[in-house]
C-alpha cells in the first residue's frame, strides 16, 4: 500500500509539472520560477492530502473536502491530456516554422475549460436509462435491471441514489442483478442498504461482489448485501421461479478466480434450463459461452469514465463496454451507475441498463 501511495503521488506530481511547464512555454510572462517549483507541489499536496484525509475522517467538512480533492485530481488529469496534445502540436509547428504558434496557448486554455465543464456535467448528471434488446431463444421473455459500480457512500448521497433507483423501479423489471462495487465507504451504510432492500421485483435481487467490496472489508460487504436483500452468489448458482438459472462469480482479479473454476461453476447448472452468468470483472466470456451460458453481465470498467482513460482500460480487457456476441452468448458490459473517486465523466456517460430479453 505504501508503494502504491508513493507511485500515485509521483504520478500526480508529474502531471502537475507537465501542466505548469506548458503554461510557461505558452505564456512566458505568466509564471516565475518559484511558481513553477511550488505550484505542482501544492496541487499534489492538496489532492493526496484531501483524498487520504476523507477516507478516515467523517465530519461536516469532509464532503466538501472530498469533492474538492477528487475534482482537482480529475481536472489535473484532463489538463495533462490537453497539455500533452497542444505541446506536441506546438513543437511540430515550431519545427516546421508553421504559423499559429502564438494562438495555441489560448486555444489550449479554452479547450481545457470546455472539457472541464463537460466532465462536471457528465459526472453530476443523473444516469439515464439504457435499453438493451437481447434475443435469446432459450430464455423466456423478461426484463432485467442491472446495477453496477454505484460506489455509494462518501461520493454519492442517499438522495441521489434514491432518485436513480426510482428510475429503475419505474421500469418494473422482473429481477434486479447487482454486479458489484456497490458501497464504497462513509457513514450511513444501513440507510443505503435499506433503500436497496426496498427495491422489489417479482423474481428478486441477485448479485456478486466487486473488487472494491474486498478493499473496503469483505465481512462488512457481505453484511451490506444481506441487509440489502440481495442474494449473494460467490461461485454459486441459484434458480429463479421462472426456471432461469443465475450463476455468480467472486471477483476474478481480487479473489483469484480461474477459468477452470468458472467452467466448473457453469457445469453445475442444468443444461436443459437457461443460464445467466454474473461477473464483476469482464473476463472468461469465451469459456462461459462455450459451456452453455445464454447471457453474461459485467461491470468494473466504467467505460474508462474519463476519456481517454478508456484506451488504458482496453490494454487490460479485450471487451470494455457494450453488447457483444460471443459464440452465440450475449454479453453486456455496463459503464456503471455513477463513478469511482473522481466525480467526473467525459465521453463515457453513466447508465441504468434495462435488458429486454426477447
Amino acid at each position: 500500500m505504501g508503494l502504491f501511495f508513493l507511485f500515485s503521488t509521483l504520478v500526480i506530481w508529474g502531471m502537475a509539472i507537465t501542466v505548469f511547464t506548458w503554461l510557461t512555454v505558452a505564456f512566458p510572462t505568466l509564471l516565475n520560477k518559484l511558481t513553477l517549483f511550488l505550484g505542482p507541489i501544492l496541487i499534489t499536496a492538496c489532492i493526496v492530502g484531501g483524498i487520504s484525509y476523507t477516507r478516515t475522517h467523517y465530519h461536516w467538512g469532509t464532503d466538501f473536502l472530498y469533492y474538492a480533492a477528487y475534482i482537482l485530481f480529475g481536472f489535473l488529469f484532463l489538463a495533462f491530456c490537453t497539455t500533452a496534445f497542444f505541446a506536441v502540436l506546438y513543437w511540430i509547428l515550431k519545427f516546421f516554422h508553421g504559423f499559429g504558434r502564438s494562438y495555441i496557448g489560448p486555444i489550449s486554455i479554452v479547450t481545457t475549460l470546455t472539457i472541464w465543464v463537460m466532465a462536471l456535467w457528465g459526472g453530476f448528471s443523473a444516469p439515464a436509462i439504457k435499453r438493451i434488446a437481447v434475443q435469446s431463444p432459450d430464455l423466456p421473455k423478461m426484463k432485467l435491471a442491472l446495477l453496477s459500480d454505484s460506489h455509494l457512500g462518501r461520493g454519492v448521497s442517499l438522495a441521489r441514489f434514491d432518485k436513480a433507483l426510482k428510475r429503475l423501479e419505474a421500469e418494473k423489471p422482473d429481477a434486479l442483478l447487482v454486479l458489484g462495487d456497490v458501497f464504497e465507504y462513509g457513514e450511513n451504510s444501513d440507510a443505503y442498504a435499506a433503500r436497496l432492500a426496498a427495491f422489489k421485483t417479482p423474481q428478486g435481487s441477485y448479485g456478486v461482489l466487486g473488487n472494491h467490496e474486498y478493499y473496503v472489508g469483505y465481512g462488512d460487504s457481505k453484511e451490506f448485501f444481506q441487509k440489502s436483500n440481495i442474494v449473494l452468489l460467490e461461485n454459486a448458482l441459484t434458480q429463479l421461479s421462472n426456471g432461469v438459472q443465475v450463476a455468480g462469480l467472486k471477483d476474478i482479479k481480487t479473489a483469484g478466480v480461474t477459468a477452470q473454476e468458472t467452467v466448473q461453476l457453469i457445469r453445475q447448472a442444468d443444461p436443459q434450463k437457461p443460464l445467466i452468468l454474473l461477473s464483476h470483472t469482464p473476463l472468461y466470456a469465451q469459456e462461459a459461452a462455450i459451456h452453455g451460458t445464454d447471457l453474461m453481465f459485467s461491470g468494473h470498467t466504467h467505460n474508462g469514465q474519463i476519456w481517454p482513460f478508456n484506451y488504458l482500460v482496453r490494454l487490460q480487457f479485450p471487451r470494455v463496454y457494450g453488447l457483444f456476441d460471443v459464440n452465440g452468448m450475449k454479453f453486456y458490459i455496463t459503464s456503471g451507475m455513477f463513478y469511482w473517486g473522481i466525480p467526473l465523466r467525459f465521453l463515457a456517460p453513466a447508465e441504468l441498463p434495462i435488458i429486454e430479453v426477447n
